[in-house]
């Protein structure tokens, strides 16, 4: 018999090992039994990372939702901003038009006191050329051309007439006068009345500036927000990367998971022709009629949700195009191409509160759809709703219209195509 090796004797430093051995293996037993296998714990990881990506896209969801408001707002205020620059554009060059005349006015003002001051100063002269020519004649005075008369007929006569040569020429110095008073009132009145319009010409510029300035600051706001909303659509883009790839992750490790299971053997005879497999719904093949009026009726296959989308567009089929209508609220007085398209998922039901072109490339599902396809790029959106085109442009419209045309519409390779969940 071989002697022992180790002590084991209760007590002894062997049989203390001994037992530490096994407390370590009960414990690294028991915590794989709460672990399982391997695959498990994979996919148990996997399965946390895609429950924390999820969590970051509803943040980063809500802070673009957060931002397509602020921005909404602003494009109101800038909206408002601009009315309100142009009125007062129209105010300062009516302002301008009418200190123009003002100077013109008050520059013939002046010209007419001048012609005044010149009258004045030929009738002056003129009476002092009388007066000379009275002082060197034979009769200087009315006593001796009355001594010197023939008859007192003559010599009344001669008086008569040098009495109105004498109140000719006091009237006429007197009108004239009056003349240059007038001229003279009419001028400093003219040039008060320019003064007030010069003054208002700068308060309604400098008005004109202010809100210049004001509509700048929001339009800078709104830049501002836009690229915040674009760097965290770009976020939301790699999360939705990276909730793919921990979907597909996690698809892989459960069907290593699944055992092989071989199909039965069929229990049809050889003529019968087996069940086809459930899958996703084909492509409908239906069209939508587009009508003379410019509206569509869905076909008759359509689901309600299609036929809503496609009753909402016809709502504001006859609606002009305005940019950004449709932005801040479904209810507008015009449509832009996102607007428009907006409007009519609105009333599918697929759609909550509005996008721009940017949103509708991040909206959905990717890939094309079967009843609807949104295409969109930072730069334009449009919708196929049942085989038609809803588009602002290239439609003939002015507004918001159906097509039958789809040639060049479906290439992806500038727009991103989008559709909702299961159609």
């Amino acid at each position: 018999m071989r002697p022992h090796t180790f002590n084991t004797r209760p007590g002894s430093p062997a049989a203390r090992l001994a037992l530490a051995a096994l407390l370590l293996i009960a414990a690294v037993s028991a915590a794989l039994a709460t672990m399982g296998s391997p695959a498990e714990a994979s996919i148990a990881a996997k399965q946390a990372a895609l429950a924390d990506v999820r969590d970051q896209q509803a943040s980063v969801a809500d802070q673009i939702a957060s931002s397509n408001d602020e921005i909404n707002g602003l494009i109101a205020q800038v909206s408002e901003a601009r009315q309100e620059e142009e009125a007062a554009a129209a105010e300062l060059a009516q302002t301008e038009q009418d200190l123009d005349d003002a100077t013109a006015e008050l520059a013939d003002g002046r010209d007419h006191l001048q012609e005044v001051r010149e009258e004045l100063a030929a009738a002056v002269t003129e009476l002092e050329q009388i007066l000379v020519g009275v002082y060197k004649s034979d009769d200087p005075d009315m006593i001796k051309l009355l001594i010197e008369s023939s008859q007192w007929e003559d010599s009344s006569v001669e008086a008569a007439y040098l009495d109105r040569v004498h109140d000719y020429q006091a009237d006429t110095i007197q009108r004239v006068r009056d003349l240059r008073a007038d001229a003279a009132d009419t001028v400093e009145r003219l040039a008060a009345a320019r003064e007030r319009i010069e003054s208002a010409r700068d308060e309604i510029a400098d008005r004109h500036a202010e809100l210049a300035d004001i509509r700048s600051s929001l339009e800078a706001q709104e830049a501002e927000l836009a690229a915040a909303r674009a760097a965290r659509r770009e976020s939301l883009a790699r999360l939705s990367g990276r909730e793919d790839a921990l979907q597909s992750g996690i698809a892989r490790a459960e069907r290593r998971q699944t055992p092989v299971v071989p199909p039965a053997a069929p229990e049809t005879g050889p003529d019968d022709v087996a069940a086809p497999p459930v899958s996703a719904p084909a492509p409908s093949g239906s069209t939508a009629t587009l009508n003379s009026d410019g509206t569509a009726t869905p076909p008759a296959d359509a689901p309600p949700q299609v036929v809503a989308a496609i009753e909402a567009a016809n709502a504001i089929e006859d609606m002009p195009y305005v940019w950004g209508g449709g932005h801040g609220s479904f209810v507008s007085s015009g449509y832009d191409c996102s607007g428009a398209v907006s409007y009519a998922l609105n009333g599918g039901g697929f759609l909550s509160s509005p996008l721009d072109s940017t949103g509708l490339a991040y909206w959905g599902e990717a890939g094309a759809g079967n009843w609807i396809t949104v295409y969109a790029n930072s730069g334009h959106a449009y919708a196929v709703i049942a085989g038609l085109r809803w588009d602002t442009s290239g439609t003939g419209g002015s507004g918001p219209s159906w097509s039958t045309s789809l040639d060049g519409y479906l290439d992806t390779s500038s727009y991103t195509a989008r559709h909702p969940a299961g159609f």
